[in-house]
Order: C-alpha cells, then sequence, then structure tokens
C-alpha cells in the first residue's frame, strides 16, 4: 500500500510542522472566526453562549463562564474543564491543544499561544508553523494581562500573576509572576 501523505491539520492536530495557510486550514480559521463573531455579538443570554462556545470547542464543561470578546483561531483544539471562568478579551491561539483543567479562572487580556515559528527565516516565509501544546492543571488562577507561550505546562493549584510571561513550565502549589514568569512562593498543600 502506498503511503498517502498527511494533510496540513492532520501534520498541525499530529505536532508536527505545518504549512498556515493552507487551504483547509484557512476555512477552519473562517468558521471559528465567524463562530467567535457570533459569541461576541450575542446578546447577555448564558443559553445562547454556552451553546455556541460547545460549537466552537473541542470540549467544555456544562459550568462555564467566558466574558466576549474572545477570540481563537481553531476552535476545536481547545478543551476546557468544568467550572471555567474566562474574563474580557483573551486570545487563544490552538494549532495544538490547549488543555485547561477544572475550577480554573483567567483574567482580562490574556493570551495562550500553542503555535510557534522557526528562528529560521525561510521557514517563516514559507508560513511554516511549529504546534506546542499548552496544558493547564485543576484550580489555577490566571491574573489580567498574562502571555502563555506554546509548549508551557502549569501544575494544580498554581497562581500566575498579573502580567506574567510564562516562558517555561511551573509545577503545582506555586504562585508565578515577572517576565520570564519564576516562582515567587510556594503554596501549603
Amino acid at each position: 500500500m502506498e503511503n498517502e501523505r498527511k494533510t496540513e491539520r492532520e501534520k498541525m492536530t499530529a505536532g508536527e510542522p505545518f504549512f498556515t495557510n493552507d487551504s483547509q486550514l484557512m476555512e477552519d480559521k473562517k468558521h471559528a472566526r465567524i463562530l467567535c463573531a457570533q459569541f461576541n455579538n450575542s446578546p447577555e443570554d448564558e443559553a445562547v453562549r454556552i451553546s455556541l462556545l460547545k460549537t466552537l470547542f473541542g470540549q467544555c464543561g456544562e459550568r462555564i463562564a467566558v466574558k466576549p470578546p474572545f477570540h481563537c483561531d481553531y476552535g476545536y483544539n481547545i478543551f476546557l474543564g468544568e467550572d471555567f471562568f474566562m474574563n474580557f478579551d483573551c486570545v487563544f491561539l490552538d494549532a495544538a491543544p490547549i488543555r485547561i483543567g477544572a475550577h480554573c479562572m483567567i483574567g482580562p487580556k490574556t493570551c495562550i499561544y500553542a503555535i510557534g515559528h522557526s528562528l529560521d527565516a525561510e521557514s517563516r516565509r514559507e508560513k511554516i508553523g511549529i504546534p506546542k501544546p499548552v496544558t493547564i492543571g485543576d484550580n489555577v488562577w490566571i491574573g489580567g494581562g498574562v502571555t502563555i507561550l506554546p509548549g508551557v505546562t502549569i501544575g494544580n493549584n498554581t497562581v500566575i500573576a498579573a502580567a506574567s510571561v510564562v516562558t517555561k513550565s511551573f509545577p503545582d502549589h506555586v504562585v508565578i509572576a515577572g517576565n520570564p514568569a519564576r516562582i515567587i512562593k510556594r503554596i501549603e498543600e
């Protein structure tokens, strides 16, 4: 049997470098933008908003609250646990999965990036993306204006101070802050 070439979406979801301007991926992004626009312009009706989010996201719990506006690339690579809250004006670039556990809170203007690009200028010109998942544990509180970079894992019960830039992974039960973020305090279990 002849080896079939992977689609760019298959490469992306497998965590392999992929062509970001692929026509199918552009359609996927368009679909996500339409759903985000519907959500962002929806009336103050929780049932309508949750229905739109359940259509957009790969998975989410029953008890979620997201304050518009919200923007993402694909939506189907976002997986949210139960009892999730996200404040206004957040952006998730979800080329790779973004997984957020139960009982998490995210402050306004937080950005989570699950895609990077090569240091090589030629690869960037060729629109090659490098998907790297972001995983956030249970009971995490992320302050406003936080940026979380590709490939990061945040442990359970961790607090990320406002305006932090998270460039690496952190364990359970810590408070992190700064640019780049570092542990400033351990939380008693």
